[in-house]
């Protein structure tokens, strides 16, 4: 991305003042001849610094904005490191072997994800998903309702307030035509899950409530709150209680497969470095 110099840094010299100035006489000064905009600790905040942070193209008021934002950030970030530094003992100060360990781990992980990306089979057959939902059935069994169910959301003075509430439980494609045009026109949010199976939980955040609460006001298939705006759902099929469909859980299966092939892939790729570094002398236990 190019960067664009800030355009009036007599206006940043007025953002800063106000900005930091208050605080511990942190800004002894502003821009100078060497281009220091700001002071923290001994530390200088250079203009060519700023400038690098503020993308072309970007309006003066946002300069200022993300100018102020940046000496914030710069500034905390100097004055915590030294208070840590003066009120920490040596030895809490020495973090070498946490900046190994980390080195090591990231390292680690990032040959771990190339030697991953190089041999993941993500191809999964339908038949492989059916196998293991068989074998992990107990595994999904729900612990709150499932449904299938259209949402919307409209304010209380809709003119279209109980054509669209008739028109939620539509299944041809006439009415279901008809409800798309009538949420077009007066719907606040309007969601159509009726094909697919969708948490109890997550439907509730649409109504504001809590799962128990929005279950309890079910009617007829209905779910209706009103507050500021009515909030209506028609549930098409529920299922409270058992073991998950199998479509419902196939994402998950999904992704336990594939973590299943991950885990084989790196526990495989250890005993084959182990294996290895034995073989060529390069790991010796003594005593064996």
């Amino acid at each position: 991305m190019t960067k664009k110099p800030i355009r009036t840094i007599a206006a940043l010299m007025l953002v800063c003042a106000a900005l930091l100035a208050p605080s511990c006489n942190i800004v002894n000064s502003f821009v100078h001849d060497d281009g220091v905009v700001a002071k923290a600790c001994g530390q200088k905040l250079y203009r060519s610094t700023l400038e690098s942070y503020i993308p072309d193209n970007t309006s003066a008021a946002d300069s200022a904005r993300m100018a102020q934002q940046y000496i914030r950030s710069w500034a905390s970030e100097v004055i915590f490191l030294r208070k840590a530094e003066r009120q920490l003992s040596k030895a809490e100060r020495d973090v070498t072997r946490e900046i190994e360990d980390y080195r090591r781990s990231l390292l680690r992980y990032r040959y771990e994800q190339h030697y991953i990306g190089d041999r993941l089979d993500t191809l999964i057959t339908e038949s492989q998903i059916g196998d293991y939902y068989e074998t992990h059935k107990e595994t999904f069994n729900l612990s709150r309702p499932i449904l299938k169910v259209r949402f919307v959301s409209f304010f209380k003075d809709s003119p279209y307030r109980q054509e669209i509430l008739d028109k939620l439980p539509s299944k041809d494609g006439s009415g279901q035509r008809d409800l798309d045009s009538l949420a077009y026109l007066s719907a606040i949010r309007y969601i159509d899950n009726s094909g697919v199976w969708t948490d109890a939980a997550v439907l509730s955040r649409e109504f504001g409530t809590d799962w128990e609460t929005m279950m309890s006001q079910m009617k007829n298939g209905y779910i209706v709150i009103e507050g500021e705006d009515v909030r209506a759902a028609y549930v098409f099929q529920s299922i409270s209680k058992g073991v998950a469909p199998l479509e419902y859980c196939r994402p998950v299966i999904r992704d336990n497969i594939l973590s299943a092939r991950k885990r084989g892939l790196l526990e495989k790729l250890e005993q084959d470095l182990l294996t290895e570094a034995q073989d060529k002398k390069d790991f010796v236990i003594y005593g064996e």
